[in-house]
């Protein structure tokens, strides 16, 4: 029994307290854990938004800035990664601007043309009565009745009996509530890119400090292994990141290839915004689809039908055979595992669940592979046993 032993006995013994500590009071936990998320907010979102943004940003500094002076003077790296920083936001910027304002008009004026429509309807609503007591005339006292019953509908009694139901709910509390959560999510949001801006200009830095604390406090064999594992994490999330934006990019095209053959309207519309929404993996496709079935159906009925059958044959070739092969050759994943992986993510954590399943995934089979074939080299088993 040395000191080192003992170290451990009496950590396991802490660790063991602590965690009987925690399931006898599952709520103060919960509750704790809570207020602490949101007091780390803004830094949170920050650090994801810093994360997904150093990709196109580490694209930016090695193929744009290429120079001798770029890499050697002091003053001119710095102006490289500001420059880098700059288009990475404009980029980023650019794309949601675009795609704002290429499909919201085109909401705005299926919104308008469901509004039209319903008003009109509703003043041809007594010509169709007398239509159809034209065309029925053993129901003509039934339809007499109905369009009575229309004709004198007290519009003020129905507002009355709205507007007491959303006083006497709580819809109202609710939907301040609502707001207060959209206020205070904007406000850390904003926090957030801020607090991203200051890590993606210093990362280099903040690094070599995270290093030195961790190799500081902690022994030099387990900072290497989590060192190592963080490489592993961001290399297969840049990795990715890239494949998921190459095979949005590539399912854009088939749509607008396949409705412009079909003639279907909004073509290019609908292509961006199924692209920008299948960044989501495998189920964000379908949110574009939802939009898309809407816009085309105050067009054509009939070709929203047809869109909708088309969807589902692309969503098919590009789940089954596009998405495992781009995305799961580009983390190293079998594409049985990325069909796991995705499916565990969405149960997890919905679509967070979903975006980060992939790569961390791609990281517990990199080392498990690993640890597999280290093992099986110590212990001297033939390669002909496990092929």
């Amino acid at each position: 029994m040395n000191r080192d032993t003992m170290k451990k006995i009496m950590g396991l013994i802490a660790f063991a307290i602590l965690l009987y500590v925690g399931l006898q009071n599952t709520r103060l936990v919960s509750a704790a854990l809570r207020y602490v998320v949101g007091l780390t907010a803004p830094f949170l979102i920050g650090g994801c938004i810093a994360f997904v943004l150093n990709v196109p940003m580490r694209f930016f500094e090695r193929n744009l800035f290429t120079g001798k002076k770029a890499t050697q003077n002091k003053r001119m790296r710095q102006m490289k990664r500001i420059g880098s920083l700059l288009l990475t936001l404009v980029v980023v910027i650019g794309v949601i601007v675009v795609v704002l304002f290429m499909v919201v008009p085109e909401l705005y004026n299926s919104f308008a043309a469901i509004g039209r429509e319903m008003t009109r309807a509703i003043t041809r609503i007594p010509q169709l009565l007398d239509d159809a007591a034209e065309m029925l005339p053993m129901f003509e006292t039934e339809i007499d009745s109905l369009r009575e019953s229309f004709l004198n509908v007290n519009w003020r009694e129905i507002g009355t009996v709205v507007r007491n139901f959303l006083q006497e709910s709580n819809i109202l509390s609710s939907t301040f509530s609502i707001a207060t959560s959209v206020v205070s999510g904007v406000a850390n949001t904003i926090i957030g890119i801020v607090f991203a801006i200051y890590i993606l200009l210093q990362k280099e830095n903040l690094g070599r400090q995270f290093r030195r604390l961790f190799y500081a406090l902690l022994p030099e064999k387990h900072v290497d292994w989590f060192l190592r594992v963080c490489s592993l994490t961001s290399a297969s999330f840049n990795s990715f990141l890239s494949g998921q934006c190459l095979e949005a990019f590539i399912l854009a095209a088939m749509f607008f290839v396949s409705m412009s053959l079909l003639n279907m309207p909004y073509a290019l519309v609908i292509a961006v915004l199924i692209g920008v929404t299948a960044l989501i993996p495998i189920f964000g496709a379908f949110i574009g689809c939802f939009v898309g079935v809407f816009l085309i159906l105050i067009a054509s009925p009939i070709k929203a039908l047809w869109f909708l059958v088309l969807f589902l044959v692309l969503q098919q070739v590009e789940g089954n055979v596009i998405y495992p092969r781009v995305v799961g050759g580009s983390v190293g994943l079998p594409s049985i595992w990325v069909l796991v992986a995705v499916t565990l993510g969405a149960s997890l954590g919905g679509v967070l669940g979903i975006l980060f399943a992939i790569p961390v995934v791609s990281v517990v089979y990199t080392l498990l592979r690993e640890h597999v074939r280290r093992c099986i080299h110590e212990r001297g088993i033939a390669e002909e046993k496990i092929k």
